[in-house]
């Protein structure tokens, strides 16, 4: 008769290879795995939100700076249609707006940079356009 509290190397070996295959710590394991492919996605997915973003804003400051540039006083809207298109950008963009008259149309372009996952920071090297034009108001 054998004790059963006895360890002999079958029982040994027996225990460690049930434990090798068993799954404890799997999970673990597999979410370490993953953490860098989570991660880098959620940076692309915002990456992706900040170029949305920045058209959105781009035509928006447009607009505006065209709507200002067609009321304003003759001889004052180039100056106007500047003033309205910074007022509606947020100071962490780069930005290069440009107004003019084309016959009877008052144009306004504006040219925003895309920032690198935070705005203020460094910017990819991608412009973003924004274009408006309006009739001017006599």
């Amino acid at each position: 008769m054998s004790n059963p509290q006895i360890r002999t190397p079958e029982r040994g070996r027996a225990a460690v290879t049930a434990r090798l295959r068993g799954d404890s710590g799997q999970a673990a394991v597999e979410f370490t795995g993953m953490m860098p492919i989570i991660l880098i996605t959620a940076v692309l997915l915002w990456q992706a939100a900040l170029v949305g973003y920045t058209f959105s804003l781009a035509g928006n400051a447009a607009d505006e700076a065209v709507r200002a540039g067609t009321a304003a006083y003759p001889g004052t809207g180039q100056q106007a249609c500047q003033e309205a298109g910074e007022k509606h950008l947020p100071d962490a963009w780069n930005s290069e707006i440009d107004c003019n008259t084309d016959g009877e149309l008052y144009k306004a372009r504006v040219d925003l940079d895309v920032p690198l996952l935070f705005p203020g920071s460094v910017s990819l090297p991608i412009t973003i356009p924004g274009r408006s034009a309006a009739v001017k108001e006599s």
